[in-house]
């Protein structure tokens, strides 16, 4: 797939889901990806970043991705990615790091999350809960606070 039919398959999967302020998910999506681009990311890279979330929120299916026309590494890092229920942190964390290429992504994902701008939006409880898991995120995965 290209990354533009990545880029369509991704907005298509996540057409009706909005973030915790109400904005189209699509949005969180494009900034993750143009995030990992402008980090130095890889195609394979930014097609995960495209599709990062889309097993996780069941817009699509581990199964979808098992048959995708992608590259293994970049079905690996969504898979790297992808919290599965009940996961403690640290395991999660330890499988990005364990994935050639994951960490960039996520260095996008986290800091498109922690924006301020983006956070302002959302109510004081809700900050502090996603600064705490955020900082912790970043703490485990090696990353500094900026990231």
């Amino acid at each position: 797939m290209s990354l533009a039919d990545v880029e369509a398959v991704a907005r298509r999967a996540h057409a009706t889901q909005t973030d915790k302020a109400g904005r189209p998910y699509t949005g969180h999506l494009q900034a993750v990806a143009e995030g990992t681009r402008a980090r130095g990311g890889s195609d394979e890279q930014i097609a995960a970043a495209w599709l990062h979330d889309a097993i996780e929120d069941d817009a699509l299916s581990a199964e979808w991705l098992e048959a995708a026309a992608l590259t293994p590494a970049t079905k690996a890092i969504v898979l790297a990615l992808t919290k599965r229920e009940g996961e403690e942190p640290e395991a999660y964390a330890a499988r990005i790091l364990a994935t050639p290429g994951a960490l960039l992504v996520k260095t996008a994902d986290l800091a498109h999350n922690s924006d301020p701008v983006r956070r302002a939006e959302l109510d004081p409880p809700t900050q502090e809960r996603l600064a705490r898991k955020y900082a912790r995120m970043r703490e485990l995965l090696g990353l500094a606070e900026d990231a």
